[in-house]
């Protein structure tokens, strides 16, 4: 039978790792959930204009360092990591926070971010020093909707910078749970 003591330590215990792991849910659910509110507008938005003709697939808008060739979506990604020729894989390098990579990312995905600093990029250059520059780099974040995304441009805009001439930057337009994990693609936790 437990004294007093070690009960009220294993219930504080207990109590601390029930309140962790709510936090850790709260900050899940809010990074992947905020943005649906705005999607939902965006896509009302989209639905009560007149049609817009195709789009030029010249370079993006100004706000994207990167041109419509230099962009995959997750179907054509999954395909390409799928390929039973390594060579002719990717490497994949996600440029989120620490948190969302070991909360979930793709399988093989290198961790070297997050973007949105000076810390994460000068990570991201020392890595990309010694990669040659025809590698086939596909860069990634999907912590929030890609039109707010404060990593994936500045770790593109890096390497870009640096010569690399095979390189993509995968489009997550919602976040990497909805655009990825959901429709069923490859995942992997921690390191």
């Amino acid at each position: 039978m437990m004294t007093g003591n070690r009960k009220l330590r294993s219930m504080k215990t207990l109590l601390s790792a029930a309140l962790a792991a709510l936090f850790t849910a709260g900050i899940m659910y809010f990074l992947f959930s905020a943005a649906k509110p705005a999607a939902s507008h965006a896509a009302t938005a989209r639905l009560s204009r007149p049609a817009e003709p195709l789009a030029d697939p010249s370079p993006s808008p100004a706000s994207d360092p990167w041109t419509s060739a230099q962009t995959v979506q997750p179907a054509e990604l999954a395909k390409e990591l799928a390929d039973p020729q390594e060579a002719k894989r990717p490497t994949v390098v996600c440029v989120a926070p620490h948190v969302l990579y070991m909360g979930g990312h793709i399988p093989g995905a290198l961790y070297h971010g997050p973007g949105m600093n000076a810390q994460g990029i000068d990570d991201l250059k020392k890595w990309a020093e010694g990669v040659p520059r025809s590698a086939n780099i596909v860069v990634y974040c999907g912590c929030c909707p890609l039109d707010r995304c404060p990593n994936l441009r500045p770790a593109f805009e890096a390497l870009h910078t640096m010569g690399f001439t095979h390189l993509r930057a995968l489009l997550l337009p919602t976040n990497f749970y909805t655009d990825w994990v959901k429709p069923g693609y490859p995942m992997e936790k921690g390191n």
